[in-house]
């Protein structure tokens, strides 16, 4: 079921509402949508699985105000959609940015997540990962269309993500732009998002991401890694195992930023994840 819900800002999200079972919310990436989950979907049998698309991504309303792009308000949209589906609780699954999202909803509204995957985020973000992701949030790509994308994300991520098929990046693109009437290819999300990860990071308006992490501490977790990340260190993971002894983890290889979580070694930990969180 696709459906939409406001805001207590007067927005209109856009959200995938499927399945029977035990409620998992799944929350994509900064630039990305419910689509980021595609290929785990078939996966989550036996669970009522909910993708948001966060404001200003996918179907979903842009803000007037591209500032309101941040993890906080993002925690406050996902939260009053469970309040909006009248769920008291949800296991909970974030790419990247989704997973900064989920530390900040243990943070702000405890009580709600009943466990949480983390797919390549920490409370840290490699330097490296960051420049890369600020210098193509925002620009539409030269490129005349899906076929094209698809080429160009294999070509771009060939290191970081050995061997995965044409067809796979197709389905990627599609994901991730729009066709033009005309020709060339539109983005998937409000090209002001670059204002709010600038500006933001001017102000130094940033949430201190580990004391939000420590909020997991009594959620069952599980951190996935891609083995080739340049957002989520080795180090950092490490650290992250110091501080919720109960973690699940794994590495996925062959992965850079992000797995796409239909992995043997993803899945593995998801369903054990989950079935800590019944």
């Amino acid at each position: 079921m696709m459906a939409r819900f406001l805001t207590s800002d007067g927005l209109s999200l856009h959200y995938e509402d499927e399945g029977r079972g035990p409620p998992v919310l799944c929350l994509a990436g900064l630039t990305r949508n419910g689509a980021d989950f595609q290929f785990l979907l078939p996966h989550l049998g036996g669970h009522r699985v909910i993708r948001l698309d966060f404001r200003g991504r996918g179907q979903s309303d842009n803000a007037p105000d591209p500032m309101s792009y941040n993890i906080l308000r993002e925690a406050q949209d996902s939260v009053e959609l469970l309040d909006h589906l009248g769920l008291a609780r949800t296991a909970l699954i974030g790419t990247s940015r989704g997973g900064l999202v989920a530390m900040a909803i243990a943070h702000a509204y405890p009580g709600r997540l009943s466990g949480v995957v983390l797919n390549d985020i920490g409370p840290e973000v490699a330097a490296e990962g960051l420049e890369r992701i600020l210098d193509y949030v925002g620009r539409e790509p030269d490129l005349p269309d899906l076929d094209a994308a698809a080429a160009a994300l294999a070509h771009v991520h060939a290191q970081g993500f050995p061997g995965v098929p044409l067809s796979r990046w197709r389905a990627q693109a599609a994901a991730m732009f729009a066709e033009k009437p005309g020709g060339g290819l539109a983005l998937r999300y409000d090209a002001r998002l670059r204002e709010a990860l600038t500006g933001q990071a001017g102000t130094g308006d940033v949430p201190d991401l580990w004391l939000m992490f420590d909020a997991l501490r009594e959620v069952p977790l599980a951190l996935i890694r891609g083995a080739n990340s340049d957002i989520l260190s080795a180090d950092t993971v490490a650290r992250i195992q110091a501080r919720h002894p109960g973690l699940i983890t794994t590495t996925v290889p062959d992965r850079g930023h992000v797995p796409f979580l239909d992995e043997p070694q993803a899945l593995a930990a998801i369903r054990t994840l989950l079935d800590k969180a019944r």
